[in-house]
């Protein structure tokens, strides 16, 4: 079945937002999609391991409240809430930081809706505050966008098995990719303007964001 790509980004909603956590500044990057499925294949797809393993990376660890997963290769954490079938809510502890993922789904007409919101504290002189003076939202935000993206293709061939790890890093090579890397730096830029960035900083961090993801040199290195 073929995929696509552009209508699927079309179909993105991606806001930034400031805020607090405990009194600490935050930067919450959310992002959503109505989807062609019912809300019960929805949360199974996003809250099932094996599934998860089929469109984003293979999990393991104990799965249910107040367990802690793994995310092969990348991030860890505890499952602070799960109430089937719409709400998820899990710590988010990767290299030495910790910030938080919330996850929603719900009934959106003929389909289901998810909402994806990942907070990080941004507090002054923090590795979190120089990594967003660098990036903005959009490694965060182009990273959900890709595993929005491998959700989609899941749903719309859910039997289709896990793609090849050789297949993944000729694509994320591939003039597609490419594109993809441009387009939502670009969007992530749009959203960081929208919650009062100065357009100039916004669209250098979006620029650092897509030759991070293009294995290019960042312009200003």
């Amino acid at each position: 079945m073929s995929f696509d790509l552009d209508a699927h980004l079309a179909a993105m909603h991606r806001t930034v937002r400031s805020g607090s956590r405990d009194g600490v500044p935050t930067k919450v990057v959310a992002a959503s999609r109505t989807f062609a499925t019912t809300p019960e294949d929805l949360w199974d797809a996003v809250s099932n391991g094996e599934r998860i393993g089929r469109w984003f990376l293979p999990i393991s660890g104990d799965l249910r409240l107040g367990g802690r997963y793994q995310l092969h290769g990348n991030a860890g954490g505890v499952i602070e809430a799960c109430e089937p079938p719409h709400h998820l809510a899990v710590t988010w502890e990767y290299g030495g930081e910790v910030s938080w993922l919330d996850v929603r789904v719900t009934p959106a007409g003929d389909g289901a809706r998810l909402e994806l919101e990942h907070v990080a504290t941004v507090d002054a002189g923090s590795t979190g505050a120089e990594f967003w003076a660098t990036y903005g939202p959009g490694t965060t935000g182009v990273g959900w966008d890709m595993a929005f993206q491998g959700l989609a293709r899941h749903l719309a061939e859910p039997d289709a098995p896990a793609p090849d790890p050789e297949a993944v890093a000729s694509w994320a090579a591939s003039p597609e990719a490419r594109a993809l890397y441009a387009n939502t730096s670009r969007a992530w830029a749009e959203a960081d303007i929208a919650d009062g960035t100065p357009a100039p900083e916004a669209v250098a961090a979006a620029e650092r964001t897509r030759a991070f993801y293009a294995g290019e040199t960042p312009p200003d290195a």
